[in-house]
C-alpha cells in the first residue's frame, strides 16, 4: 500500500467477478500515523455516487474471517460476502485495522487510543467524495468498544451505531474489572493476540516462543511481574496488560472516554443505537447501561436485544452444556439472518425505511427456562426459553423482591427474626473456587463461558480435581436455596446481594452466583444446577472504588455484591439457589487477603469470612420478579 491521502490514487481491484470492488486506503491520523483500511463499493468509481458508509474498526485483521461474523447456523461469510450484502443495498463499506494491528502503523495499546483514532477516521471519511456525510459504525466485541470510544469523543458524522457484544459504559465495572477484581480474560486475550501480532509475524523465533507458552502453568504462577510473565518476549503487550492489572482503583486511567462511556454520554451523538448482547457475555452490564442511558438522554431511539448465547454466538441454540431450543437463535427468529437483521436496522436508522407499529420493539430479550430438563442428542440439557418484548429494562412486568439468607441454607422472602445467626468459612487463596462457565469470553484454554451443571465439575474445569464433587460441597461455599417452587417464577432484571460480613483479614472478596436447580430425572439423577449470573466485590472497595479502605478484623460491614442482569423462568419444582464464596478463578484474580494490591503481592493468608443473617443484619438477595413477591407464594 502507498502512503497517499487521496483514495482515488489508490488501486481499486475487482472481487466476485466485478460485483464488488475493493480499494486500499491509508487513513492519516492527527499524530501522523496512517491506518490501513479497505473501501468496498459496487462500482470501480465509488466517487460517482456518494452513499452512507458502514465503518468497522478491528484489531483482528480487516480482511480476516471471524467466527463472530456468523450469519446463520452453519454459514460463516467472508469479509467480501459481508461487504457485498451492504454494497448491494447501496452502502459503501470501510473496514480498518486498528493502530499497530494488521497493516496499520503505530504501536498497539489496547482500548486507550480508539476514541481519537475513531474520530480522525470518521472525520476523514466524511470528507471523501464517496461519502454522503453519514457514517454508521458497526461490529462485534472490540469493534463495538471502538464505537463507544468514538462516540464518547463526540464524533461528528457518526449517525448510527450497531454495538454487538461490547461498548464500554465503564470498563471498571465490566470488561476489565468487576467489583474491584481484575478480569483475567484480559491476560488470555493478550496472549492470543500476541501470537497474531505484526511483531510475531515478522519474527519467527518470537512467534514460536509465544506459541509454546504454557498458559495453564502461568496461571498457577501468579502474580506476574515485569519480565516474568508469559508475554515477557513482547514488551508492548506485557506493558499494557500489567498496567491494566496494577490500576486497581477507579481513577484517571478508567476515566479515559474509551473506557468510560458513562462519564461522556452527553458527548455521544444524538443518533439511533442498537445494543446487542447475550446473557453469557462479559458485557451484559455495559450493553444494558448503554441502552438505558441513551434511551433516557437522547431523542434518537435506542434498542436492546439480549439473547441466551456466549460472546458473539447469536446463531447457536446453546451455551456450554445447556441448550435453549430452536427459538434461541437470532437468525430464523428475529430476522432471516444476522446480515439481514443489520441491513433492516441500518435502513430504518437512516430513514430509508420505516418500521410498522410494533415491528421494532425497544427491548427484545430471551427468557431462558421452561424446557423439560432432559438430555438432547448432542448431550446438552434442554433448558428451553422464548423471546419476549418490552418498552424498557427491567421489564415493565417485574419488580424487586428480597430473598433472605438463613444459616440453615434457606433462601426465603421472610425476613429473619433470630437475634444472632451467621455462617463462617475459611478462604484459602491457594485453593480458589474454580470458574465453571459464566460470562466469559477469550478465556481459553483456562476457562470457557456458558451454562454448566454446577453439580458436576469435570476435567474441563481449570482447578477442579478428582473426585469432581459439586461446587457447593466445598466448605468455602455457602449454598442457599428456596424450597421447590409451587409455580413457575419469572425473573428478569438486575441481581444484587446485600451481605453483612466480617473477616479476620484486612481485605478479602465475596462472590455470588445465581443458579436454577432442576430436579432429578433419568438423564440427570443428581439434578442439573444451571449457573445464570455471578458477581464479585473486593472488600477494600466496599465504600468507594476510588479510595480503598482496609477492613478492621472482626468488624461487621454491609456490602453490596452486584451480578450482571439475567432473565430466566424457574419452572415449578425447581429451586432458586444462591452460592456465596470468596473466589472465582481464573475468571477473576484471587485476593491474597493481605491487603496488598494483587498485582504486586507475593504472600497469601487464610481468611475466616463470615456472613451474618440475623434480624439486625439481614443479608439478602434482590431479584426482579414478574408479579413481585406474590409470585413466590
Amino acid at each position: 500500500m502507498t502512503s497517499n491521502d487521496s483514495p482515488a490514487a489508490d488501486r481499486t481491484e475487482p472481487l466476485m467477478g466485478g460485483a464488488l470492488w475493493r480499494r486500499a486506503l491509508r487513513v492519516p491520523l492527527r499524530d501522523g500515523v496512517r491506518l490501513a483500511a479497505d473501501l468496498y463499493s459496487a462500482s470501480p468509481e465509488p466517487e460517482r455516487v456518494a452513499l452512507p458508509v458502514l465503518l468497522e474498526r478491528t484489531p483482528y485483521g480487516r480482511r480476516a474471517q471471524r467466527g463472530s461474523d456468523q450469519d446463520r447456523a452453519g454459514v460463516l461469510p467472508s469479509p467480501e460476502d459481508i461487504a457485498r450484502h451492504f454494497t448491494d443495498a447501496r452502502y459503501h463499506v470501510v473496514r480498518q485495522d486498528c493502530r499497530g494491528r494488521g497493516d496499520s502503523e503505530g504501536t498497539f495499546v489496547k482500548y486507550l487510543g480508539e476514541g481519537p483514532d475513531g474520530v480522525d477516521t470518521i472525520d476523514w471519511i466524511v470528507r471523501q467524495p464517496w461519502c454522503d456525510g453519514r457514517v454508521v459504525m458497526t461490529g462485534v466485541s472490540y469493534s463495538a468498544h471502538c464505537q463507544a470510544a468514538a462516540a464518547a469523543e463526540g464524533a461528528e458524522g457518526l449517525v448510527a451505531m450497531f454495538q454487538d457484544s461490547g461498548g464500554f459504559s465503564s470498563a471498571y465495572d465490566a470488561g476489565m474489572r468487576m467489583g474491584g477484581a481484575f478480569e483475567l480474560k484480559q491476560a488470555t486475550w493478550a496472549l492470543r493476540q500476541a501470537v497474531r501480532s505484526p511483531e510475531a509475524a515478522a519474527d519467527p523465533v518470537l512467534a514460536e516462543a509465544l506459541r509454546r507458552v504454557d498458559v495453564a502453568g502461568w496461571f498457577g504462577a501468579m502474580p506476574w511481574r515485569p519480565g516474568c510473565t508469559p508475554l515477557r518476549h513482547l514488551p508492548a503487550y506485557e506493558d499494557f496488560l500489567l498496567e491494566q492489572w496494577r490500576q486497581d482503583a477507579f481513577g484517571d486511567y478508567y476515566r479515559n472516554p474509551a473506557l468510560y462511556g458513562r462519564g461522556h454520554y452527553d458527548r455521544f451523538p444524538d443518533a439511533p443505537s442498537l445494543h446487542l448482547g447475550s446473557w453469557y457475555d462479559p458485557y451484559v452490564r455495559s450493553t444494558i447501561e448503554n441502552f438505558t442511558a441513551l434511551q433516557e438522554l437522547k431523542a434518537a431511539p435506542s434498542y436492546l436485544v439480549m439473547g441466551p448465547w456466549t460472546h458473539g454466538h447469536r446463531c447457536d441454540t446453546f451455551a456450554g452444556d445447556v441448550d435453549f431450543g430452536p427459538a434461541a437463535t437470532l437468525d430464523g427468529n428475529l430476522a432471516p439472518s444476522y446480515l439481514e437483521f443489520r441491513r433492516r436496522w441500518f435502513d430504518r436508522a437512516l430513514g430509508r425505511s420505516h418500521a410498522a407499529e410494533g415491528d421494532l420493539p425497544a427491548v427484545q430479550y430471551f427468557l431462558m427456562g421452561g424446557g423439560d430438563g432432559r438430555r438432547d442428542s448432542a448431550g446438552r440439557m434442554r433448558h428451553g426459553g422464548a423471546w419476549r418484548t418490552d418498552v424498557q429494562w427491567p421489564p415493565s412486568t417485574t419488580s424487586p423482591v428480597a430473598l433472605y439468607l438463613t444459616p440453615g441454607g434457606g433462601l426465603t422472602p421472610v425476613p429473619p427474626t433470630a437475634p444472632a445467626a451467621s455462617v463462617s468459612y475459611d478462604f484459602d487463596p491457594r485453593r480458589p473456587v474454580p470458574t465453571m462457565g459464566g460470562q466469559v469470553t477469550s478465556g481459553e484454554p483456562v476457562m470457557t463461558g456458558g451454562a454448566y451443571d454446577q453439580n458436576a465439575p469435570d476435567a474441563r474445569v481449570h482447578g477442579a480435581t478428582a473426585p469432581y464433587l459439586p461446587l457447593d460441597s466445598r466448605p468455602d461455599v455457602i449454598s442457599l436455596s428456596t424450597g421447590p417452587l409451587t409455580r413457575d417464577v419469572v425473573l428478569a432484571g438486575p441481581v444484587t446481594a446485600r451481605l453483612h460480613i466480617s473477616s479476620t483479614a484486612p481485605d478479602t472478596d465475596f462472590t455470588i452466583k445465581l443458579v436454577d436447580v432442576h430436579p432429578p430425572n433419568a438423564d440427570y439423577p443428581h439434578g442439573f444446577a444451571v449457573n445464570l449470573t455471578d458477581g464479585i466485590l473486593r472488600c477494600r472497595f466496599r465504600r468507594s472504588f476510588e479510595k480503598p479502605e482496609p477492613l478492621a478484623p472482626g468488624e461487621v460491614y454491609e456490602i453490596e455484591v452486584t451480578a450482571p442482569d439475567t432473565a430466566n423462568r424457574f419452572a415449578a419444582g425447581h429451586r432458586i439457589r444462591l452460592d456465596v464464596s470468596s473466589s472465582n478463578f481464573p475468571r477473576f484474580d484471587v485476593n491474597t487477603n493481605t491487603g496488598e494490591p494483587e498485582a504486586a503481592a507475593r504472600r497469601t493468608v487464610v481468611a475466616t469470612n463470615t456472613v451474618h443473617m440475623d434480624a439486625d443484619r439481614p443479608s439478602h438477595l434482590t431479584v426482579w420478579v414478574e408479579g413481585g413477591a406474590d409470585a413466590l407464594g
